[in-house]
């Protein structure tokens, strides 16, 4: 299995990617209360979870818990200038996962697994099948999720 740090660059089209490659992306980037209730209201996501810091001080968690939308969002985020810069279309979004609480403060990282490679209909571009991972600063996976694109060939 091959290991790409700091891919961000001219090395992202679907010829670049080797099945099994892991990419780690060089960004990260620490949760706020911006992101987490902008985009859960957004949503229109009324959990207390992610709202109510006097309730939620009550509870195990004992703090306001950040939404897994906005979290596995920044975890395509971080992923997407190293591995759809050149994307001409997103296919789908497949087994989300969130495995552990995130909380304002926590910096989230992300990391790549390319799974599937294939030829598409259009001879310009080819699909990509990739899994992106987002650890936290304690380099604990909190989300992923599996991303289909529809990559640019080299011209």
């Amino acid at each position: 299995m091959s290991t790409h740090v700091n891919l961000t660059g001219s090395k992202n089209y679907f010829e670049d990617f080797e099945v099994g490659a892991v990419i780690r992306h060089s960004r990260g980037k620490t949760i706020s209360n911006l992101e987490n209730v902008l985009i859960t209201n957004m949503v229109m996501n009324s959990a207390d979870a992610h709202f109510n810091e006097d309730k939620m001080s009550r509870t195990p968690f004992g703090q306001v818990v950040s939404y897994g939308g906005v979290n596995f969002s920044m975890v395509l985020g971080l992923a997407s200038q190293d591995c759809c810069e050149n994307a001409i279309a997103e296919l789908g979004l497949d087994n989300i996962r969130l495995s552990k609480s995130v909380f304002h403060g926590d910096t989230l990282y992300a990391y790549t697994e390319v799974l599937e490679k294939s030829d598409s209909d259009r001879p310009d571009a080819g699909i990509i099948l990739y899994r992106h991972y987002g650890v936290n600063q304690k380099q604990e996976i909190v989300a992923q999720v599996d991303r289909k694109v529809l990559l640019k060939r080299r011209p």
